[in-house]
């Protein structure tokens, strides 16, 4: 990878946006331009082009011209096909660059955005590349599939500190409950809370799936990617344009199970309002019922837990006591509704003197108004790279059925070489592995 010289800064983007629907856009030469003119544009390079990919696109760049697709990596030849006609017809020519092979897109110049929206195996290596490469990168989540990556990806960020956003889009969008949610936690509304019970679907297993008939124009060795190799099968690479979201996520070479799926969003909620989006837990307790799908805890330094709990896909925390029966004060939250226990708690407005969250309204917003200035959007990488490591390290204690020690300085286990074995692929294929830091 040819890594930049300066970011662009936030004065020349501002001017971009201020003249964006007044003149017709010419193409940056990449992010190592230090002076642009208010009728420039960020490139963006659109990776993984399924369900997920179209609709960030769609939603957040596709609208706003300061940016501009210009090309699309996709190992399917029919999805990407199918979206690099459509990002020519939306751009007005047929400029918009077109491979299976994300590396030779970000090689290319003009390239300032990574816009990643891949299988959840393939989200670091291309995000890793992208940021050591200077370009700012909107990446889905979980940010990673192992801890190793999760520690690789966060130290890729700060090695150029470009601008980095993770797709938990609980923190920005929802109609702020989220938001609310948090701000009653950490203006002490509920006491001391130091626990947050968390809904988010059964863990990884082993992919198990038979072997069908290989999809024509699929690059089947590039899907893989770092994984190991097995046999095409249409539920892990549907066949054609589709629009459902694959259930590759349930298996452990590819994805977290549900468990990380949605654990990316809600336990990212509740280690927002414990204040832990920069730690690790330091402990994990399996629940002790054979098989058992739910009753992960994962325990932190000072005692406050994360509890993958049963029930709705949810995130409710827990506070101090309140009555004669022992009750605890409660905020739960998901996407459609927010209520607490008792119901006066959420009843009482904030005042002004409390802290207050900010409230982009939009993901793809936070993060495109960050670009340029030395701020990081509200799911930067450390962020979505701990809220992930909390989705790994609740499927080795499900998988492994026994207490765990973890070093979070260290990101290994103690004392359970079993264990250190699920840090990473037990061997990632010639040709995928983690980009060098050097």
């Amino acid at each position: 990878m040819t890594l930049p010289q300066n970011p662009i800064t936030r004065r020349h983007f501002v001017a971009a946006s201020a003249a964006a629907t007044v003149v017709a856009p010419t193409m940056l030469t990449g992010v190592s331009l230090a002076q642009t003119s208010a009728n420039q544009t960020l490139g963006v390079a659109w990776i993984g082009a399924g369900k997920r990919g179209r609709t960030i696109i769609r939603s957040y760049f596709l609208k706003d011209k300061r940016f501009r697709v210009v090309g699309i990596a996709e190992p399917d030849k029919t999805r990407r096909d199918y979206n690099t006609a459509f990002i020519n017809k939306v751009n007005g020519d047929n400029s918009c660059f077109s491979t299976a092979d994300y590396r030779e897109l970000l090689d290319r110049k003009g390239v300032d955005v990574a816009v990643i929206a891949t299988p959840d195996h393939w989200h670091t290596i291309p995000a890793m590349h992208a940021a050591l490469a200077g370009k700012h990168v909107f990446c889905e989540k979980p940010l990673t599939l192992n801890i190793k990556e999760s520690q690789q990806i966060i130290e890729a960020q700060r090695k150029h500190n470009v601008t980095f956003q993770t797709g938990s889009q609980q923190r920005t969008e929802f109609g702020g409950k989220f938001i609310k949610a948090v701000e009653y936690v950490i203006n002490g509304r509920l006491g001391k809370v130091d626990l947050a019970l968390c809904g988010c679907g059964d863990p990884a297993r082993p992919c198990d799936l038979p072997e069908e008939e290989m999809e024509p124009g699929l690059d089947w060795d590039q899907w893989l990617g770092p994984a190991p190799e097995r046999p095409y099968h249409s539920i892990l690479s549907p066949r054609g344009v589709h629009n459902h979201f694959p259930n590759w996520r349930h298996y452990e070479e590819y994805a977290g199970g549900i468990l990380a799926d949605f654990g990316a969003h809600f336990f990212d909620i509740g280690q927002w309002g414990l204040g832990k989006d920069r730690e690790s837990p330091v402990r994990v307790v399996p629940p002790k019922e054979e098989n058992a799908k739910r009753g992960c805890e994962m325990i932190y330094a000072d005692g406050t837990k994360i509890v993958h709990a049963p029930g709705p896909f949810a995130t409710t925390f827990v506070g101090e006591e309140y009555g004669n029966e022992g009750k605890r004060k409660k905020i739960y939250v998901d996407r459609g509704k927010i209520r607490s226990e008792p119901a006066s708690i959420l009843e009482e407005p904030l005042t002004d003197s409390d802290k207050r969250l900010p409230n982009p309204g939009n993901h793809g917003g936070d993060f495109k108004d960050k670009i340029g200035t030395d701020k990081q959007p509200s799911a930067d990488a450390e962020v979505g790279a701990r809220s992930a490591a909390l989705c790994h390290l609740a499927n080795a204690g499900y998988d492994l059925k026994q207490d765990l020690a973890f070093d979070p300085e260290a990101w290994r286990f103690k004392d359970s070489e079993a264990a250190n074995k699920k840090l990473d692929y037990a061997e990632r294929r010639d040709g995928f592995e983690l980009p060098a830091m050097d």
